[in-house]
């Protein structure tokens, strides 16, 4: 069984509104100090062993479903769980 972390951001030529009203919303609050704010999406998947490598599973998921790859940029972790 493997554990998979899975981060998917804007990629950084694409505006992100809702990033910058949070870094407005955060300037605000008097925390000039914050530069940029970038919005993503982080999700976690449980997946069972099989014959096919798991990167290349993780890999099309990400790109048939999990990310729009015209916008968006993903990374992966996989992690192997042992049954306890």
């Amino acid at each position: 069984m493997y554990k998979v972390k899975v981060y998917v951001t804007l990629r950084e030529s694409v505006l992100d509104p809702q990033g910058t009203a949070v870094k407005g919303s955060l300037h605000s609050l008097s925390y000039n100090e914050v530069v940029d704010v970038r919005i993503g999406k982080y999700m976690e998947l449980t997946i069972e062993k099989s014959d096919r490598d798991i990167n290349e599973v993780v890999t099309e998921l990400c790109e048939k479903l999990l990310a729009n790859t015209v916008i968006e940029d993903y990374r992966f972790e996989v992690e192997e769980v042992v049954a306890q």
